[in-house]
């Protein structure tokens, strides 16, 4: 694209605020259907995924699990003396999967697939229109998707300590000697772990119960391997103050009604996220921004009938996945004109990157019994399938709900690889499959795949052999 002056007026089709997941999916569609599009990003290109979120932290769970594997050969009758770790290795190891990623999300990649990319803090200055560094910019249709960011919680001392977020936990080169986690979510279980793996001793601290959102089951499933690893769990704990001290932090939380001083070499706050506005001027826009972000219908739009927006600023569920379901929809939305298009959440995913792993698809069984009342709830067993056996990860299970009559509400899965099992699930919610067809496929053995089949199938077998069943064989085996 040839790029104007930077002082001319600019007037596109599409104009979108953000180069995260989902600023970059929308910016790439559009433009390569033809629409003229620009892209304003004031930050790094790719956004907290790439630079601070799924990306490094799953590169440092990686670097945990390899250092896991040689720390547990012996059960496979492997010798091997404990893992040396670099921690400095290991961070070169997660910034170099950043830099090998980064290339897709570049300025100079949207730039050849059509895209203005203009670097910059962008702010509306009314309803159908945005200044960028002094340069006034109009579309037909703007999108915000400036994501989230890390929060502090209110707690007394905490704003003067030399606290860490994810953004900015991946640039330690030298492992905690103790690190203290403020928040059992995903990030402060999945980051606990890590760190634990690769030779920091670690302490989570939870006002609640850790993995809050999940399955109690499953989640009890995680704890117990957290804890098996040497890391100290502290739920129903409240974080009263916080201080610098000798060079790392004294966390004070009350707990059952007494204090305890908790002391560590670094802090790690992981207890929420909020979306990122400010700046935008959304209210010249007449864009009504709420709590928990901007408020959007069902297919996205604003207040604003010209302005969208998805990803995690949309108020919705804050995942990076969730983010290009968003771009999907708006795309159509926006060139197509389907109007229709909405955004469906019955089989929303998620995953927890965990060892073992968490993984979820459409209700958690308390969920389904508030919304229908009597299930049918089907369980299988890690330990029960030959796969695991063999590979010594027997930990977890698979629940599925369902109603009565077989229509499934939602799937959990925690145990090895919960994240890849967890796909057929989601397609059979989304596509409403009933249990017989999730039941009726030939399964490849040995897979740890088969756990769903097994599952699925488990809802017919109180019929199957049932004493009526058992009657109708018999008469058959009358017959000539």
């Amino acid at each position: 694209m040839t790029e104007s002056s930077s002082a001319d007026p600019l007037h596109v089709d599409i104009c979108v605020i953000g180069a995260g997941a989902a600023g970059l999916s929308v910016a790439a569609g559009c433009a390569q259907l033809g629409a003229r599009t620009v892209l304003i990003e004031r930050g790094a290109m790719g956004g907290d995924c790439l630079n601070t979120g799924c990306v490094p932290s799953k590169a440092m769970l990686a670097a945990g699990h390899a250092a896991e594997i040689v720390r547990t050969a012996g059960r496979f009758g492997v010798t091997a003396s404990g893992p040396e770790i670099d921690f400095a290795a290991v961070h070169r190891h997660v910034h170099g999967v950043i830099a090998s990623i980064a290339p897709i999300d570049s300025v100079e990649r949207f730039r050849a697939l059509g895209v203005n990319v203009i670097q910059g803090s962008a702010r509306f200055t009314g309803p159908d229109a945005l200044e960028v560094e002094g340069r006034r910019i109009t579309a037909k249709r703007f999108v915000v998707a400036t994501g989230s960011k890390a929060v502090a919680p209110p707690v007394p001392g905490l704003a003067d300590a030399p606290y860490r977020t994810n953004e900015t936990i991946f640039d330690l080169t030298e492992c905690p000697d103790h690190l203290l986690v403020m928040g059992g979510g995903p990030i402060g279980c999945e980051l606990a772990q890590a760190h634990r793996r690769l030779g920091a001793r670690v302490t989570v601290v939870e006002m609640m119960s850790i993995l809050g959102r999940d399955d109690p089951e499953a989640a009890d499933v995680v704890r117990r391997q957290l804890k098996a690893e040497g890391i100290e769990i502290l739920e129903g704990a409240r974080a009263e103050r916080v201080e610098a001290q000798n060079g790392g932090i004294a966390l004070t939380v009350s707990r059952d009604g007494e204090e305890t001083v908790l002391t560590g070499s670094h802090l790690l706050v992981a207890a929420g996220r909020a979306p990122v506005v400010d700046g935008l001027d959304l209210e010249k826009a007449g864009v009504t921004v709420g709590r928990a972000g901007v408020e959007v219908d069902a297919g996205l739009r604003t207040s604003n009938k010209r302005i969208f927006a998805a990803g995690d600023v949309a108020g919705g569920p804050q995942f990076t996945h969730i983010a290009g379901y968003h771009a999907g929809v708006l795309v159509r939305r926006l060139l197509f004109r389907m109007g229709w298009a909405r955004v469906d959440y019955r089989a929303l995913p998620w995953v927890t990157y965990t060892e073992p792993e968490l993984a979820q698809a459409g209700l958690t069984e308390a969920q389904a019994a508030e919304r229908h009342g009597r299930l049918s709830v089907l369980r299988w067993s890690f330990a029960e399938n030959d796969r695991a056996q063999a590979e010594r990860r027997t930990d977890g299970h698979m629940k599925v709900v369902a109603t009565p009559k077989g229509r499934i509400l939602g799937a959990t899965i925690v145990g090895a690889h919960a994240g890849e099992l967890i796909h057929p699930w989601v397609l059979a919610i989304q596509n409403d499959l009933s249990l017989a067809r999730m039941s009726g496929y030939i399964a490849p053995y040995p897979t740890l795949g088969e756990i769903g089949k097994r599952t699925a199938s488990s809802y017919y077998t109180p019929k199957l052999f049932s004493e009526r069943t058992r009657r109708i064989v018999r008469l058959l085996l009358r017959l000539p």
